[in-house]
């Protein structure tokens, strides 16, 4: 017993022991995790000697800790790109220390960037490379060896059969890199960079640029000229090469170390075999560069660098990389002003057209929406003297420039604006942009101002709006989002359906049960009234709702009865589901019922894209009965009004969904019939089982196919409606000799591009279907010039 008791007290001191080794070893890892990713940061010493400090303390730990030292550096490597000559340098000088721990670190970064490319992280991908290009300035990388990388680099580029948008990053890749290690590059290596720029130039001359046309956020070259994000840099290279390859914005403390650097060993780079093409591989989309200041827009300061210097470049691209990466306001509006150069910059200036270029970014922006509003609030917070006049003025500038104005962009410009309104009570010099009042109401202007009131008033409330805005305004400012009730007013006394819109409207008051209210409803079966009639006056295309009458009282009421707040009315909605059901049971009664919403909705526009969404969901209505609503003369008044639009572009994104959820689910369960079949053998194999698992895969398989053909047939819906839509105003206009570009047509197919854009990823997996089908040779120029404006971003 004594000796079991003994062996006990042992295990437990052992056990104590390495415990307590763990703990500590976790401790001094998270200190050297904390010492290398806050390097670089405000200090009361200089950059040089904290560098200095910190390659001597992960000197010492690189016995023990060597891994662990390589992975953080790794990572800081891709997520703090803003640093990432702070970090080079760092490298050099452990490298020039102990060259195996510089040897097995640039290894391991060729590996991560490999490995970023088979998983289309192509971003993170270049933000290594970059980090590979400036340890060549640390004596980390053999100068020969980059050489060697940037012309395989270029052969990838070349090859056959590929996308233009893989191209594009191998040559992007290498233009992005080349600010860093191009002096250097040009000293030792000036032929074989000359080659390398004389290749890069060649592919530029022979790229296609079809895709500006859809991805600019102005449809005019002046002010401004907005290029090709491979053109812009292109263009900004060959100036740097002009100017002797010099910049003013890389901070390059590895100079401060040049004698010591100077003699550490180099190491080669492995041999770069690009990932192959497949299916799978997703590419960065081409960019459009937003241009908003010019030099004469900031009579004050540093002046503005040119669109060819390559110091614009350099400054863009560090703001950009910083939205990216840090994703709290605080934290991101804190490095934006921070930045080492701004003194020799326009600095707010820039930051507010970087910002605005990012919001802008088509086809989507990389951050949500609400990250650019909170980031700007919090810029005028940390700057109060500075940026809120900055932003004024930006405001304007995109105000008068709204004519040539990307629809998609302007829509994003009316949500930002609205949000940014509502933090500041609502006060705006509304004075100046009175003139909006005199256009048509089709007119960009007017439509802004109009959208910006309806998300204001989203924010807000009636009666503040009156308040704030001018008389002159009045026109614009949406009407008070009360309920236009046909079963209530006087003058509808002679409808003989009052009586049951009243009884109705009782039952529900009293908590009636559903058989009791539907038998009140069926008082109405088989009545045909002269309002029922009416209201089967569609367009001829359309087919009549079964018994319209029923479904407009019930919905009337029921939705009336609910009007106190969105709760109340998905409380109404959910309880009488069932018979909502039953009474939109076709395509037509469902989009009787969409219209009797709109007709008791039709000033209160959040109200009904609420109740449609939730309808949709709760699979009342179905989404092809959605669009066909959308696009029926009925809705023809709201055609260039966002809530229609907002209500369609929920509809495919919902179908989006649905299809990804059940691809999801079908790879699930084959991984793991894949899994089971392998680890069964022999005896143990299940015939039962595996037929079981092979029904449940062709079950999902048959659910995810009706799903994307559901898909695809709403893409064919809209895109025909359309085609038949804009089809028929040119052909008007022409017949009576007047121009088609009307204010509506612009404004109507920007939608068609905006359609096309925001769903290029489900748009383009039908695009042989559509080309076929929609988009033939027979098809309007103007139309199909927009289709092929969509594919040839996706080339």
């Amino acid at each position: 017993m004594s000796g079991r008791k003994r062996y006990a007290d042992d295990e437990g001191e052992r056990s104590s022991k390495r415990r307590k080794a763990t703990s500590d070893q976790a401790e001094i890892e998270a200190r050297l995790e904390s010492l290398i990713t806050r390097v670089g940061e405000k200090s009361t010493s200089s950059l040089e000697s904290n560098l200095e400090g910190l390659a001597g303390v992960l000197e010492a730990d690189l016995s023990n800790y060597k891994s662990k030292i390589m992975e953080i550096l790794c990572i800081c490597a891709v997520e703090l790109p803003e640093k990432v000559t702070v970090y080079t340098t760092l490298v050099g000088l452990l490298n020039s220390k102990n060259f195996e721990a510089g040897q097995m670190l640039v290894a391991m970064l060729f590996k991560q960037m490999r490995e970023f490319m088979k998983s289309n992280e192509w971003e993170k991908a270049q933000r290594i490379i970059r980090f590979i290009s400036d340890l060549v300035n640390c004596r980390v990388v053999e100068i020969s060896s980059l050489i060697v990388l940037y012309r395989s680099f270029l052969e990838a580029a070349q090859e056959d059969g590929i996308p233009q948008s893989r191209s594009d990053f191998f040559v992007f890749t290498i233009m992005c890199s080349l600010p860093w290690p191009a002096e250097e590059l040009n000293e030792t290596k000036g032929q074989d960079l000359d080659k390398i720029l004389d290749g890069i130039g060649k592919y530029v001359s022979k790229r296609k640029k079809d895709h500006v046309k859809i991805l600019r956020v102005w449809h005019a070259e002046k002010p401004l000229e907005q290029e090709d994000y491979i053109d812009n840099l292109w263009s900004q290279i060959q100036h740097m090469r002009m100017e002797g390859w010099t910049e003013k914005v890389i901070l390059r403390p590895y100079r401060a170390f040049h004698s010591l650097l100077l003699d550490a060993v180099q190491h080669t780079l492995p041999i770069f075999v690009p990932p192959p093409h497949t299916d799978e591989s997703d590419y960065p989309i081409p960019r459009v560069i937003f241009r908003m200041f010019d030099a004469a827009d900031i009579p004050d300061g540093p002046p503005l660098p040119a669109v060819n210097n390559i110091n614009r470049y350099l400054v863009e691209d560090c703001l950009i990389r910083t939205l990216h990466v840090y994703l709290d306001r605080k934290d991101c509006a804190a490095q934006l002003l921070g930045f080492h150069a701004k003194n020799r910059f326009p600095y707010h200036y820039m930051i507010v057209e970087v910002v605005f270029g990012s919001l802008f970014l088509l086809p989507a922006a990389p951050n949500i929406e609400a990250f650019y509003a909170s980031l700007l609030l919090e810029l005028c917070k940390s700057q109060p003297g500075i940026l809120p006049q900055v932003l004024a003025q930006a405001t304007e500038m995109l105000y008068e420039r709204l004519e040539t104005m990307n629809l998609t962009c302007m829509e994003r410009f009316i949500r930002w604006f609205s949000h940014h309104l509502s933090n500041f009570q609502f006060r705006w010099s509304w004075e100046e942009w009175v003139d909006c009042t005199d256009k048509e109401p089709e007119h960009a202007k007017a439509i802004f101002i109009r959208e910006v009131m309806q998300k204001c008033l989203r924010l807000s409330y009636h009666q503040r709006l009156l308040e704030t805005l001018p008389d002159k305004f009045e026109p614009l400012i949406p009407k008070e989002p009360t309920p236009v009730f046909r079963y209530i007013d006087d003058e509808t006394n002679k409808i003989p359906a009052l009586p049951i819109s009243r009884k109705l409207i009782e039952a529900f008051k009293a908590k009636a049960p559903l058989d009791q209210v539907e038998e009140i409803l069926n008082q109405l079966a088989g009545e045909k009234k002269e309002e029922e009639e009416d209201m089967e006056e569609t367009e001829e295309t359309e087919e009549a709702a079964p018994n319209p009458l029923r479904i407009d009282v019930f919905v009337q009421s029921l939705l009336f009865l609910g009007q106190k707040s969105f709760s109340h009315t998905f409380s109404a909605l959910a309880k009488f589901h069932p018979l909502l059901k039953r009474l939109g049971n076709t395509e037509e009664s469902q989009i009787f019922m969409l219209r009797t919403i709109r007709d008791l909705w039709q000033n209160h526009q959040q109200m009904i894209c609420v109740i449609v969404d939730k309808l949709i969901r709760t699979q009342i209505v179905s989404c092809p009965a959605v669009i066909n609503w959308v696009f029926s003369e009925h809705m023809r008044v709201h055609f260039t009004e966002g809530f229609v639009w907002e209500i369609l572009n929920g509809v495919l994104k919902k179908m989006d969904t649905e299809v990804g959820k059940l691809n999801r689910e079908l790879e699930d369960v084959r991984r793991r019939a894949s899994k089971e079949d392998g680890e069964m053998s022999g005896d143990e194999y299940d015939l039962s089982a595996t037929t079981a698992s092979e029904g449940q895969i062709e079950k999902l398989q048959e659910n995810y196919e009706a799903a994307q053909s559901e898909q695809k047939n709403l893409f064919l819906i809209i895109f025909q409606r359309f085609i038949i839509l804009l089809t028929e105003h040119i052909a008007s206009c022409e017949s009576r000799g007047t121009s088609f570009q009307t204010n509506w047509y612009i404004h109507s197919i920007q939608r068609l591009e905006q359609i096309f854009i925001m769903h290029y990823k489900q748009v383009v997996k039908y695009t042989n279907t559509l080309e076929n089908l929609l988009f033939t040779s027979d098809t309007d120029q103007n139309l199909l010039r927009v289709f092929n404006n969509f594919r040839s971003f996706k080339t």
